[in-house]
């Protein structure tokens, strides 16, 4: 899916990106900022969802407005994103991080999105965009099988968020399946660069997921009443799915670091087979070129060299050396 909260399908209306009212039957209705700020109940089973940007004027006035205390206000509208969840009296607040699938993001460039819900409202919060609400959104505007209470609605956001985590996983073992088949005699410098990105791409997704699985166990072992049994059996669904996850990241960082060695290992394969054909050679040529310098330094009355007979000597000696070279390095098995 390609829609980003960056062109949004409505206008902006002040902090809030999009508002939705459920029906309880999942679907549910526009509804404007200045109608949301004061909105209560009208029917049994309706909710309230609001989707704002936090950083943008009049959030916090409005947090303040519906009695949230300071702490949780400043949680709420702040950039500390680490992933968390706990129950304040009767309502729900959590901090859930989602990949950055926007232009130009990289895999590891998590996004935040904190919540705050007491059953009849769920403020949603984010700084930069975040394809997840939108997706659920979509749901409820095509009015097929989308969530028909609070707590539905935070599973179905949570589910979502995860659910898109796999695709970084399966991209990134889909590059370890291509680096594996490529030929040994390929670039070894560039296969060690994209591997190394790929460990690091791991490892980053690892930290983050991490405390998300902590954050969706606290959501389900300490969520209020109004978050009921099958949501509390969803949210332990998906904490399965993020487990699983994390598993499938732990093989494809174990995989890199193979493939790394392997790679490593031919190439240094390589280079020591490339030195010990030079030592060979060197092996061979330095006491012919001793004799030869020996015998090229033009010293008068040396034999043979009156009869002309002396470079045919000489050649033979060399021959007889390499020969004797040759089956004694053949004796040792260094050829």
């Amino acid at each position: 899916m390609t829609e980003t909260e960056s062109k949004p399908t409505e206008e902006i209306d002040g902090p809030m990106l999009f508002g939705r009212v459920l029906d309880g039957n999942g679907a549910g209705r526009p509804i404007a900022w200045e109608e949301a700020k004061d909105w209560s109940p009208q029917a049994p089973g309706e909710v309230l969802w609001v989707h704002v940007c936090r950083n943008r004027p009049g959030v916090e006035e409005w947090l303040e407005q519906l009695s949230i205390p300071e702490p949780t206000r400043e949680l709420l509208v702040s950039d500390r994103t680490r992933p968390r969840a706990f129950r304040e009296n009767n309502t729900l607040v959590a901090t859930l991080r989602g990949i950055n699938f926007n232009a130009g993001a990289e895999p590891e460039d998590m996004l935040s999105m904190q919540l705050w819900c007491d059953g009849d409202r769920l403020i949603t919060l984010r700084r930069l965009p975040l394809q997840t609400p939108r997706r659920v959104l979509a749901m409820i505007d095509r009015r097929e099988r989308g969530p028909s209470d609070a707590g539905a609605l935070i599973t179905e956001l949570t589910e979502a968020m995860i659910t898109r985590m796999n695709r970084s996983i399966v991209d990134m073992n889909d590059h370890i399946d291509a680096l594996e088949d490529r030929e040994p005699d390929d670039d070894a410098e560039e296969m060690l660069d994209k591997i190394a990105l790929i460990r690091r791409n791991c490892l980053a997704l690892k930290r983050h997921m991490g405390p998300m699985h902590e954050a969706l166990e606290a959501i389900s072992r300490y969520a209020p009443d109004w978050f009921e049994q099958h949501d509390r059996r969803e949210i332990a669904e998906s904490i399965d799915r993020l487990r699983r996850y994390l598993e499938d990241l732990d093989i494809s960082k174990e995989s890199a670091v193979v493939l790394m060695d392997d790679v490593r290992g031919r190439s240094i394969a390589r280079n020591e087979q490339a030195t010990y054909l030079l030592t060979i050679v060197a092996g061979i040529f330095l006491p012919l070129g001793f004799i030869t310098g020996l015998l090229g330094i033009n010293v008068g009355g040396m034999p043979g060299v009156e009869d002309g007979d002396a470079f045919w000597i000489v050649v033979g000696a060399c021959f007889a050396i390499l020969t004797v070279q040759l089956a004694l390095f053949w004796k040792w098995k260094w050829l």
